[in-house]
């Protein structure tokens, strides 16, 4: 049988990292930031209790999808929006590349701190099928996207999404606007591809020399990645130097300079 509280509604399952958006001007916030328009194609992971969904759907998008894993909020979904397309789904297990086709997408959601690092990523690899993206997130993870070389918010994921998109931090939510209230504040951001990146042969060399780099991010660069061919003689980078002093250039730079191989 579906949980229920008291007051009829779904309670949140720790499990599934949720943290249900209650408050009602944060939703009309990020609608007012989305402007939804009928050609827009919309894509909301995890859609929960439909707080955010309430707010964008009477826009009318030209399709709307949601993806939510928790079977016991779709009844519920369905009833109070009858043309949003529904998935009942771990996120991390859909085949994005079909879910994308005929894009660009915009994407929006909530998203739980478990699941945001490992969803970025996979949406990043996705870029040229989306048009933007709008995400609440642990104000952490927000702060990683937005990081800057040589500060410790510098690492894998701010290199990769940099790459990929320019960065926007939109504004901070409280965790009053949330039930159960995190013991975490959280920020809305908006990260919207770009129409040109710097040459890169292969972005999943380039995503090898994060792993490796920072998986040792105080160790020396050369030391961190000393079990991958790279070219140093074709680099300008000293050796000595750190995996959290390096830009995104220097990143690009040094996945290419990498001879194809195994992680």
């Amino acid at each position: 049988m579906p949980r229920g509280s008291a007051d009829g509604m779904v309670r949140a399952r720790k499990r599934f990292g949720q943290n249900f958006l209650v408050d009602e001007s944060v939703a009309y916030g990020i609608g007012e930031v989305l402007a939804i328009q009928p050609s827009d194609l919309l894509l909301e992971v995890g859609p929960g209790r439909g707080a955010l969904t309430k707010v964008l759907y009477p826009y009318g998008a030209r399709r709307y999808v949601g993806v939510e894993i928790d079977r016991d909020l779709i009844a519920g979904l369905e009833r109070d929006f009858p043309g949003l397309e529904l998935i009942n789904q771990d996120v991390l297990r859909v085949r994005l590349g079909e879910l994308l086709a005929d894009g660009p997408w915009r994407v929006v959601g909530n998203l739980p701190y478990n699941i945001s690092t490992p969803l970025l990523v996979r949406l990043l690899g996705h870029s040229e099928q989306i048009g933007d993206m709008h995400f609440m997130l642990q104000r952490e993870v927000g702060a990683r996207l937005a990081g800057v070389p040589g500060t410790k918010q510098w690492g894998r994921l701010g290199v990769l999404a940099q790459y990929h998109c320019e960065i926007e931090r939109l504004f901070d939510v409280a965790p009053e606007s949330f039930s159960p209230v995190p013991k975490v504040h959280s920020v809305v951001v908006r990260l919207v591809p770009r129409s040109e990146k710097l040459p890169l042969v292969d972005a999943a060399r380039l995503d090898l020399v994060l792993r490796h780099a920072f998986s040792g991010r105080r160790k020396r660069l050369a030391n961190a990645l000393k079990s991958l061919p790279v070219r140093w003689e074709e680099l300008a980078l000293p050796e000595q130097a750190r995996p959290d002093e390096l830009s995104v250039s220097d990143y690009v730079a040094l996945a290419n300079a990498c001879d194809a191989q195994q992680s």
